[in-house]
């Protein structure tokens, strides 16, 4: 058993004859991902690496069973594409694109929880388990199979981490980035809980950024009740105090959403609170 992306996954991609989509189908396919058709209005018939192209996502749904899809869509069409996906019947929604306007994402989020649909990003490298494939962009060569689960805002930090866990033996069971703008589908909490309930799963690596609550939120919600370890990194730690520091969602205002609070909280919760990112592979080394 695996959290989210799983043997049953059976996958679309929106927006797949654009070059984000075509590109990313390829590297998908390489990985084994079960990915049986693409959506693009206007260009059913087509096939890209040969996955088959529709029109619609309720023609997938219909045909293959779909359960999943993946977003490649400009920003101001993705509020339209989700909604769709959502209404066909999709029970899981990757929204790769970023730059989507909050008012949007907050329409999707809500309308993703009205209808029990998991909605990860938007802005998200995606998610990724080592044993079945991808939906997203995470590179596949810096992961191998294992037992670590990663929850992350930053696609960057998700990569460099994970690499050092493969380079230091420990493989991956699932990764998940859960997008690093203000308002997102999942968040920690749920995907915490996910890992905690996955038997595949031995240990978690959680990856915050400065901004917002959403490391305290989950350290007192989710981390204080986990039987399994979890370590936490945050990124930001000497980021000035009211300067945005990459994603949207990363910037702390009068000391609220510091790296100092989300530290001192995660560990009050009994993660273990990683100061470098080098840290992160000693620490599993002694505790699992």
């Amino acid at each position: 058993m695996l959290i989210l992306l799983d043997e049953n996954t059976r996958a679309i991609v929106q927006g797949i004859t654009g070059n984000q989509g075509r590109f990313h189908t390829k590297n998908m396919l390489e990985c084994k991902t079960n990915l049986l058709a693409g959506v693009t209005p206007g260009k059913g018939g087509q096939d890209v690496y040969g996955v088959p192209v529709y029109d619609t996502v309720l023609e997938t749904v219909e045909k293959y069973d779909a359960n999943a899809s993946l977003i490649f869509i400009p920003a101001p069409f993705v509020k339209d594409a989700a909604y769709e996906a959502i209404d066909a019947g999709v029970e899981l929604v990757t929204i790769i694109t970023e730059h989507i306007p909050i008012q949007d994402s907050m329409d999707i989020v809500a309308y993703g929880k009205k209808h029990g649909v998991n909605i990860i990003g938007p802005n998200t490298p995606g998610l990724a388990s080592p044993k079945v494939g991808k939906l997203g962009i995470i590179p596949m060569s810096i992961l191998k199979e294992g037992n670590i689960g990663m929850v992350s805002r930053s696609g960057t930090l998700t990569y460099e981490i994970a690499s050092q866990l493969t380079l230091s033996n420990y493989g991956q069971s699932s990764c998940v980035g859960i997008g690093g703008d203000p308002v997102t589908g999942l968040r920690y909490i749920e995907v915490l809980e996910m890992f905690e309930n996955d038997p595949e799963t031995d240990a978690v690596v959680m990856v915050g950024e400065i901004g917002g609550n959403a490391e305290e939120d989950a350290a007192k919600k989710m981390i204080s009740k986990m039987k399994k370890p979890v370590i936490s990194y945050i990124a930001g730690q000497s980021a000035p105090e009211g300067k945005r520091m990459g994603h949207a969602g990363a910037i702390i205002e009068k000391g609220v959403g510091t790296a100092k609070s989300k530290m001192q909280a995660l560990e009050n919760a009994g993660a273990h609170v990683a100061k470098r990112i080098s840290d992160i592979p000693l620490l599993l080394k002694e505790i699992i």
